[in-house]
């Protein structure tokens, strides 16, 4: 019998003597509160009795309560199980861990699933296990489903390090790691079969592998439907989920093929709306209905909340409040397999939400094994903040770039184009063509069509390459943004209104070895570093980094005149090259759809 399990037999023989001797008492009474049963879908009178980090009971708990139980009145309030985020990327906040939880905790999450396939792409497994590393601080649960598979797709993206099956022994064996993340690779799932069926036998020995060691495995399936999506289901190992759902159809096949739907609810990409129209519409069954954040902004997180406010959108759209408790508690750890949590049942993990009012998702108290961590949105423990090593803060690998090197060229005294689309809210992106006038060889930014050049520089000191192209619908009316979150690679990606500042923002980000920079008229007008692999800072508090995105949000509105809401998060994702239609990597224009580098110029 190893430590663990002796651990756990000893916590069980304390919670049975517990419960069986009169002599013995609860540490811990939630009195009198409408208890939420995510099993039977009810609610109804109840109290919780804790035994350290365990439920003891659920129901009339009176003689359990000794001299020394500490009792809670909850009456009029509500007990849910802790929240749980099924599918999140800590560096999507820019944020640590450590940081992301001290805001998240507040609102009832308990639980984090976070892929860090984005710290994977620039410094692979070593990047990660610092992150894992930094799980182990924390009072709340947090987990990682690690990449299979980095860059995305190879030949047409350069990432800093090549994550693949020969790193799956090394990262699957830890405990912290649930699984593998979302299958991006094979997302394509006609292009990868034609053009790269080698990515589809490295993916399968990765799969195999984690199954055979009783780890999970997450799908990445947008716009499949029919063959192609149950090819992407086998490729997982039989039994995965899908978080790029945006549409009622897909919700409904998905569900049909007992994919795990994680509905996602983030700060720029927001498809839960149009995906719960399966279930309250067309009635079907909602126990693989998952709701997730993917990515959010500090701000939001403060302002809005976690989970809490996406179950509270979720009851908007006409969902019963128990039901969409359930795609955050239940039906995640249903999921994931998770014995201890998910539902609050004697033997379960004491992580707990109280919620003051259902309808609006206002969290009153959390619980984490037991002990009270938070009350009217504040925590009540101290959490540490957390300092990663020098290691993981050099990784920009590339020498100021001139501006020459940026121009995008075409003879004559016109060219036509190709333009990405932003599609707002929206990881996919559209396909657009515009005639721009050519001054000296070089083509013009429009601001009159806003047709504005997108470039993007490697960083990771391998292909040293610029990929070129114009983006429509940004809607910056001057200077230029720079920074190097650009999904998943995570090269340096810059849009503008011209060159000149255009260069200025790289070689800012350059400098402070990753980051965000804002130019206007050769002057900086706001920027952020980020040294922690050129994604987040370990500088500022979670409060902090809300308060400086804010001011950079502010800055992109009024000096760069930005019309189109958390630009960095939009321009991060437009060289996601899992998505469709058309995405930017430092190799060019790529059409996703059929796996290819296409010229930006046409004519």
């Amino acid at each position: 019998m190893n430590t663990r399990t002796l651990k756990q037999v000893m916590q069980w023989r304390q919670l049975i003597d517990t419960l069986m001797d009169s002599n013995q008492f609860a540490d811990l009474v939630l009195k009198s509160g409408y208890f939420i049963n995510v099993v039977t879908r009810e609610i109804y009178m109840a109290d919780v009795a804790i035994k350290g980090e365990h439920i003891l009971m659920v129901g009339d708990a009176s003689d359990l309560i000794g001299p020394k139980t500490k009792v809670e009145n909850v009456q009029g309030k509500f007990i849910s199980p802790g929240f749980i985020d099924s599918h999140m990327h800590f560096e999507s906040a820019m944020l640590t861990v450590t940081e992301f939880s001290k805001l998240s905790i507040p609102t009832g999450t308990t639980t984090l699933i976070a892929d860090p396939h984005e710290i994977g792409n620039v410094l692979g497994v070593m990047g990660m296990k610092a992150m894992i590393e930094e799980a182990k601080t924390l009072p709340n649960k947090v987990l990682y489903t690690v990449p299979c598979l980095t860059p995305d797709v190879p030949g047409l993206e350069t990432a800093g390090y090549d994550v693949n099956s020969k790193d799956m022994e090394e990262l699957l064996n830890d405990p912290y790691v649930q699984g593998i993340g979302e299958i991006q690779g094979f997302a394509n799932v006609r292009p990868v079969f034609d053009h790269a069926p080698e990515i589809i036998t490295d993916q399968l020995a990765s799969v195999s592998y984690a199954k055979s060691i009783g780890k999970t495995v997450e799908g990445n399936c947008p716009g499949l439907f029919g063959k192609e999506l149950a090819a992407h289901i086998i490729s997982g190992g039989a039994h995965i989920s899908c978080h790029e759902t945006t549409t009622k159809e897909e919700m409904i096949e998905k569900l049909r093929y007992g994919i795990s739907v994680f509905m996602r609810e983030g700060s720029s990409q927001r498809n839960m709306a149009e995906c719960i129209r399966a279930i309250t519409e067309e009635g079907l069954d909602s126990r693989r209905a998952i709701l997730v954040s993917d990515d959010m902004v500090p701000e939001d997180l403060l302002k809005f909340g976690h989970m809490n406010d996406i179950v509270r959108r979720t009851i908007a759209q006409g969902v019963d409040p128990v039901e969409a408790i359930q795609m955050v508690t239940i039906n995640p750890a249903a999921h994931f397999g998770f014995q201890d949590r998910g539902l609050l049942a004697p033997g379960k993990k004491a992580d707990i939400a109280v919620i003051s009012d259902l309808n609006q998702m206002s969290i009153e108290q959390v619980y984490i094994d037991g002990k009270k961590v938070a009350e009217r949105g504040e925590l009540v423990i101290d959490i540490p903040s957390y300092i990663y090593p020098d290691t993981v803060k050099k990784s920009v690998k590339r020498k100021p770039v001139k501006v020459e090197e940026l121009y995008i060229e075409a003879n004559g005294s016109q060219a036509r184009v190709r333009a990405i689309e932003v599609i707002p809210d929206q990881n996919l992106t559209g396909a657009k063509e515009f005639t721009l006038s050519v001054k000296s060889g070089v083509v013009q930014p429009c601001l009159q069509q806003d047709v504005l050049p997108l470039l993007v520089v490697e960083r990771h000191g391998r292909s040293g390459k610029i990929g070129k192209t114009f983006m429509n619908g940004f809607k910056l009316k001057s200077g230029a943004i720079a920074e190097s979150v650009a999904h998943d690679t995570h090269n340096i990606i810059v849009c503008g209104t011209n060159y000149e500042d255009m260069v200025i923002a790289i070689n800012r980000v350059i400098s402070m070895n990753g980051g965000i920079a804002m130019i206007k008229d050769g002057k900086v007008v706001g920027d952020l570093p980020l040294r922690v692999g050129g994604l987040m800072t370990d500088e500022l508090t979670g409060k902090e980094m809300s308060e400086k995105i804010a001011e950079l949000h502010r800055l992109a509105e009024e000096e760069l005149g930005c019309g189109i809401h958390v630009p960095f998060m939009h321009l991060s994702f437009v060289s996601l090259v899992t998505s469709p239609k058309w995405k930017i990597t430092d190799m060019g224009l790529i059409e996703v759809d059929n796996y290819q580098i296409i010229p930006t110029v046409i004519s």
